[in-house]
């Protein structure tokens, strides 16, 4: 075969097998151009014409007859197949299928089976023989997992703020790692990024050891070979929640310690943590001028401001929000999502109005998360025994946050 000034010689067992490599040359020239392409072929001083279209389908009309193809063909350069080529007996076959070809012929994803009211009552009773569609509260709930559990190009950072305490960073970290991990089947950390001191690691499920990020710190060199390193080699330095699968990186829980981590040293620790986990949620600390604050939010795919519904609290995210735009992150607070918690079961309306119109207007959207009394004792969070108000008001947290990942 010759393309042009190159030339490639075809070998075959007999004329048609000689045919059908020739016709595949050719169809692989169309199916790169987008076009069909015709060939010359010489035998002697004989010629006839070959016109294949990407499909593999081809067509050999007389020399000096019109081509009954689907499309003009064209040719992205001089094309000539050169051999002992007989006119075979009976039409070649078109293209074989391919894997490819099998793998398509599979349709689109399964359609959703109900699992709760009567329609899921009824596909369990009829073995799924009758199996109607999911129930309005279902189909949103099988919607935002799927928003949860789309696919990310690369490790992402979300870092939850407000510089008072008491104002639902911790429990807001662990909890939207918690949902995140569950539907997305880990690869989530959630990460204390106190300068000094946080309750992240208290608030998580024990584990047999009790090293922090300052000990990871004095490590890193450990994971600089990634030839050598892996996810396994992190698990003595962060906590492992199995159940709700997600890792905790802890803060310094050394009392009588005097190291701190600065804005070096969390840039390091992202760096490094950022290969290993798709996706890294950081608890903050309440010092919005320590440096690895400043560090964290400028690291930070997505912004999320949380507060209960309190005037102390919430005031204190306003001004956050205010001191955040003159350090020139206004972009980051306009993307960003605030989260606001009910510190009672019945909160204060009118004030939980206020805080709504406030930073709906300062941040993409307001999302409210409800009171939990098994959250109150400040104790290692049950993921198991969360209301289901509050699994699926954190469903819609992760939901609106990863949409925007």
């Amino acid at each position: 075969m010759s393309v042009g000034k190159d030339v490639e010689q075809i070998v075959a067992a007999d004329s048609r097998a000689l045919h059908e490599r020739i016709v595949e040359f050719v169809r692989l020239r169309a199916a790169s151009a987008g076009q069909p392409v015709t060939a010359t072929i010489v035998e002697g001083s004989a010629q006839s014409a070959l016109i294949v279209q990407p499909d593999g389908s081809f067509s050999e009309p007389a020399v000096g007859a019109p081509a009954r193809t689907t499309a003009p063909a064209a040719e992205p350069g001089p094309l000539t197949a050169a051999g002992a080529l007989q006119p075979a007996a009976e039409a070649p076959t078109t293209r074989k299928p391919t894997v490819d070809d099998l793998l398509a012929s599979r349709g689109g994803p399964p359609k959703d089976r109900a699992t709760i009211g009567w329609q899921g009552a009824l596909r369990r009773m009829t073995g799924g023989k009758i199996s109607p569609r999911p129930n309005r509260r279902e189909r949103s709930r099988l919607e935002r997992e799927r928003a949860v559990q789309r696919r990310l190009d690369g490790s992402r950072t979300i870092v939850i703020l407000n510089p008072k305490g008491g104002a639902h960073k911790t429990t807001s970290t662990l909890l939207l790692a918690a949902t995140l991990g569950t539907l997305r089947g880990g690869s989530t950390l959630a990460w204390d990024n106190n300068e000094t001191r946080g309750t992240l690691g208290w608030r998580a499920q024990s584990t047999p050891h009790h090293q922090t990020a300052v000990d990871l710190l004095e490590n890193l060199d450990r994971f600089a070979d990634m030839s050598r390193a892996s996810l396994a080699n992190l698990d003595t330095y962060v906590r492992t929640q199995v159940d709700a699968r997600f890792d905790v990186l802890a803060s310094d829980e050394d009392a009588a310690a005097s190291s701190t981590i600065d804005a070096d040293a969390f840039n390091r620790l992202h760096g490094m943590l950022s290969r290993y986990y798709r996706l890294i949620v950081i608890d903050t600390g309440n010092n919005m001028r320590a440096s690895n604050w400043v560090a964290a939010v400028a690291a930070a795919d997505q912004l999320v401001i949380v507060s209960t519904v309190r005037e102390d609290t919430a005031a204190s995210a306003a001004w956050l929000l205010d001191g955040l735009r003159e350090k020139g992150f206004g972009k980051k607070i306009d993307e960003a999502v605030t989260v606001l918690a009910s510190p009672s079961s019945k909160p204060d309306r009118r004030l939980k109005a206020r805080l709504d119109s406030h930073f709906g207007q300062v941040t993409s959207g307001v999302l409210h998360v409800p009171y939990d009394s098994t959250l109150v004792d400040g104790g290692p969070i049950d993921f198991e025994s969360l209301s289901p108000e509050t699994r699926d008001a954190w469903l819609t947290v992760a939901a609106t946050i990863a949409g925007r990942l």
